[in-house]
């Protein structure tokens, strides 16, 4: 079966939203998703690069668009958002939780979990409490994921995978590799999706 990486940091809306289609993706092009956990903001730090909230901020209209894409692309694909009121979302706590589960049983669970009480429920994810009790009221191991995220072996993967994402030329998220060739952000969905398709 074919496979794509697809970067994601669950601080991000437009990540939410490629990861609530993902399964359309997939069934489409007949290809895996390999879901990779970064740190957006360190992907930022080591490319100099800042986020479209600072980059575009005092261009005028340009925010308003970027917004208004965004709202098109949840009506087209009837996505369950609302616009969290803590962001942005501090989510090293969680990303690193993925990091640990993303080889359990649990580990689609925690994605689709973490993803829906960042962007669905406007929970503040980035307070122990609420992740806890968020995990628990999901039926994950929360104690032993939050005791995990702590540990020196995931914080230092998940500063692996960010640093990796920026050697092989991430700059971003969401951003997507088929092998080493790159794409990134929604709109690049169909060019990934013919790429998917014509290439062996």
């Amino acid at each position: 079966m074919k496979t794509f990486d697809f970067l994601y940091d669950f601080g991000s809306p437009n990540v939410y939203v490629m990861h609530k289609i993902m399964s359309q993706i997939e069934a489409r092009t007949g290809a895996k998703a390999n879901y990779i956990p970064i740190l957006l903001g360190g992907v930022f730090k080591l490319t100099n690069n800042t986020s479209p909230m600072q980059a575009y901020d005092g261009v005028k209209n340009k925010l308003a668009y970027e917004r208004r894409e965004l709202d098109r692309f949840i009506e087209r694909y009837d996505i369950p958002f609302q616009w969290t009121p803590h962001f942005p979302v501090m989510t090293t706590a969680i990303m690193r939780g993925a990091v640990f589960a993303q080889d359990k049983d649990y580990g689609p669970r925690y994605l689709d979990v973490v993803f829906d009480a960042v962007w669905k429920d406007g929970l503040k994810m980035d307070d122990p409490t609420v992740i806890a009790e968020t995990l628990d009221a999901a039926g994950l191991p929360a104690a032993e994921i939050i005791a995990a995220a702590q540990s020196q072996p995931v914080k230092d993967r998940l500063f692996e995978t960010t640093a990796q994402a920026v050697e092989r030329g991430a700059f971003g998220a969401p951003m997507m590799f088929v092998g080493d060739e790159p794409f990134f952000g929604k709109d690049s969905l169909p060019e990934l999706e013919h790429w998917l398709a014509s290439k062996p």
